[in-house]
């Protein structure tokens, strides 16, 4: 393990790159890849020896695929590295008076599929870092237009009067009360008689908190009168409505010790103007930030990604001071998830993606995650490294409000503007509602030039990828505990409405003005950061060759031809080491991670699943969406959370199934296969023969029954364990029509 240092000076580092040998995983991934080409090259050689072209063709095609995608992975893990931070020197190196000052983004779009509780526990435990309150702001950004959502802040608020005191004082660790006040959880009793006291009522308090917020979610109406703290809400409609901005507590003294301010927003919304989904609620909590407090760094999270690390706003100062600042764009906090399922039976725990991400830190830097992420403002805004923009541009690109544009020269000329040096928040409402307005954007660089980007519903990948294609690196740690951690879908249903919106989004950008190969050749993104891009954003692409390959052994075996080599020829070796390496090579990868047998298995059978399944429906609407049939849809994940240490579901991690087109392809895959195995099967019992013809081919239909193995069961479930019928009676269809079209080629042959 070599160690690459930024060493300062005056003392010892903030941050440090350590640097991972890699040569036993670039050693396996080499042969792997020797092995793909060996088999292209085989094909090619051997294609005149071929009695039916098609098989081979299409296996040539998707292997051809295969080979591409490994080269990007190859490319991006090749080498592998980390960033590690060191709170505990930061007092030493830079005084607190020196911070600058961050404005915190917490974005939630729906109160049903996003509990309120989650949503404010993601709030308390922000509210309570390690870090100077007259040096933050957070803004919640409510595109629900919900008055739940504002009556719990406004509750929420309360309870942090007596919370936050209470975590500092104490120290405590864990300061999302969710996860501290847990089922069984009480004070120890060598604790302090005057801590066991305050604990104990601190926890009657949030549990009055959860009541009242309960409580508030079931009724159907609030007090909107005009007198009312609602009257704002009083006949609006989630999508049309006029901006409501409202300061629900004010930090007026300066003081470090107090609440930060705290402002909910809800923005205007017309059914005549775009909105933009999350992109869009991000540039206006960005444009109504920079009129009320402008900090020069932002930070936005998920409502369910709450604060488990009390000092990730110190190790976030660590990479802010450690790095040089005229080329660093944005620090990322890596996603974790709590209370994941068992052995992750949906595969939407990210595990898998560890030596990927550790190997995109090794070159330009990580992709931005969407959530967990502090950015420089003036990097936000459109500068670029050591280019700035001129004052027409800035009247240009930011709109007509005087404020805004006066408050982007401050950040873009590098002027250290504080929280405490600006005026009042609330005296700044009219302002700030001028620039939330569903009409402000017009004419302006919002969306396309400045903030977050708009034109794909992956609006972290888009934006990040423009960062990076300015110029900018980026930079990840993941201190010890985790940063921040959120709830993982914990539903199939769920995993596949994420899935899906994550293919969507990505095979937007692949196919948009600003992909990664366009911004190589016109911008200053790194090539090889380029590459990796393009692995990840070719998921729905990727789904064309995985279902044409799922789909050949079957075709092989109904018209009894093959596209892999027999099994008594030397050839097979090929198609066999490519198999067992992989899987082998994989399980090793986890296994240095701790990860247990069961999980990988699940990681491989739903990356299968994934692709042919939620990716293939995220390609297909980005293909309608391209040929203006449809517009794509940001369909915002639900959230699911768990009170309780001491409750546990014993049906949770099994598949449920709604009716929904999306599997449609996976059940079709699993009913030809299986008929083309009974096929199979049949003839070689009527002709009574052992032969080694077609033994590849079934031991692929085989291999994907089992990877569907929970299709399979849920053929013959009831209830919502069982596939609608609605969706077996159309891939049935689907299937039926594969098996004639096989059996007809096969006669025209």
């Amino acid at each position: 393990m070599l160690k690459n240092t930024t060493q300062d000076p005056t003392g010892l580092p903030l941050q440090e790159k350590v640097v991972h040998k890699n040569t036993t995983a670039r050693a396996i991934e080499l042969a792997i890849l020797s092995l793909l080409v060996s088999l292209l090259v085989y094909r090619v050689i051997s294609f005149k020896d071929q009695h039916h072209y098609l098989p081979w063709l299409l296996a040539f095609f998707c292997e051809s695929c295969f080979t591409v995608i490994w080269v990007l992975s190859v490319s991006t893990k090749w080498n592998q590295s980390a960033t590690i931070t060191y709170p505990e020197r930061l007092s030493k190196r830079v005084k607190e008076s020196e911070f600058p000052a961050v404005d915190i983004f917490v974005t939630t779009a729906d109160p049903i599929l996003e509990p309120a509780i989650i949503t404010m526990n993601t709030v308390l435990s922000l509210l309570a870092v390690d870090f100077p309150a007259n040096k933050l702001a957070l803004y919640l950004s409510d595109d629900g237009c919900s008055p739940i959502t504002f009556y719990s802040l406004v509750e929420t608020t309360k309870f942090a009067e007596l919370w936050v005191p209470f975590c500092k004082k104490y120290n405590v660790q864990v300061r999302a009360p969710f996860r501290y006040f847990t089922h069984d959880s009480t004070p120890l009793e060598n604790d302090s008689l005057e801590f066991q006291k305050e604990w104990k009522k601190m926890k009657n308090e949030y549990g009055d908190l959860c009541t009242k917020i309960e409580n508030a979610s079931k009724r159907t109406s609030f007090p909107c009168d005009q007198n009312s703290e609602f009257a704002a809400f009083r006949d609006v409609h989630r999508s049309n409505h006029p901006a409501i901005i409202k300061v629900i507590s004010e930090n007026k003294e300066g003081s470090s010790n107090n609440l930060p301010h705290i402002i909910y927003i809800s923005r205007e919304k017309n059914p005549k103007h775009q909105h933009y989904y999350k992109a869009g609620a991000m540039n206006v909590l960005t444009r109504v930030s920079g009129v009320m407090t402008n900090a020069p760094l932002m930070l936005n999270v998920d409502c369910d990604m709450y604060a488990n690390n009390p000092q990730l706003f110190l190790h976030a100062m660590c990479m802010v001071f450690g790095f040089n600042n005229d080329e660093y764009g944005f620090f990322q906090f890596p996603q974790a998830f709590y209370d994941g399922l068992k052995d992750d039976p949906f595969g939407n725990q990210l595990a898998n993606y560890y030596y990927f991400i550790n190997g995109v830190a090794s070159l330009q830097g990580i992709f931005y995650g969407g959530s967990n992420c502090f950015h420089r403002r003036m990097v936000m805004y459109g500068s670029s490294p050591n280019r700035n923009m001129d004052n027409e541009s800035l009247h240009k690109s930011f709109g007509k409000s005087i404020e805004l544009r006066e408050s982007a020269v401050q950040v873009l000329s590098g002027s250290n503007t504080t929280i405490q040096r600006r005026r009042s928040p609330t005296s700044l409402i009219e302002v700030a509602i001028l620039v939330a307005s569903s009409t402000y954007e017009y004419g302006t660089s919002w969306g396309t030039k400045i903030g977050w980007l708009y034109g794909s519903t992956a609006e972290d990948i888009l934006t990040g990828l423009n960062i990076h294609g300015r110029g900018w690196r980026s930079a990840m740690t993941s201190p010890e505990p985790l940063a921040f951690l959120g709830c993982a879908p914990s539903t199939y249903t769920s995993s596949l409405v994420q899935q899906r919106r994550w293919s969507t989004g990505l095979s937007e950008v692949l196919f948009s003005t600003k992909n990664p190969l366009y911004l190589t050749i016109k911008g200053h993104l790194w090539f090889r950061q380029s590459l990796a891009y393009c692995w990840i954003c070719s998921w729905g692409v990727r789904s064309i060759p995985e279902l044409c390959y799922a789909a050949l052994p079957a075709y092989c075996l109904i018209t009894n031809s093959h596209f892999l080599p027999k099994i008594n020829e030397p050839s097979i070796i090929i198609p066999v080491s490519i198999f067992i390496i992989y899987n082998l090579y994989t399980l090793w990868e986890l296994k240095r991670l701790g990860i247990s047998l069961r999980t990988w298995w699940n990681l491989q059978k739903m990356g299968r699943v994934n692709a042919m399944t939620a990716w293939f429906s995220g390609l297909l609407s980005v293909i309608l969406k391209l040929s203006r049939f449809s517009q794509t849809v940001f369909e915002v994940t639900s959230k699911e959370q768990i009170l309780n240490d001491g409750d546990h579901d014993s049906n949770a991690g099994r598949f449920t199934y709604e009716n929904s087109p999306m599997i449609i392809p996976g059940v079709f895959l699993l009913l030809v296969n299986m008929t083309a195995l009974v096929n199979t099967m049949s003839k070689l019992a009527k002709a009574n023969t052992t032969g080694v013809s077609g033994l590849g081919e079934m031991f692929c239909s085989v291999w994907l029954i089992i990877c569907f193995w929970e299709f399979l069961k849920g053929l013959f479930g009831n209830g919502k364990y069982g596939i609608p019928s609605s969706i077996i009676w159309k891939a049935g269809a689907l299937a039926l029509f594969f098996v004639q079209l096989c059996r007809r080629s096969f006669q025209l042959i």
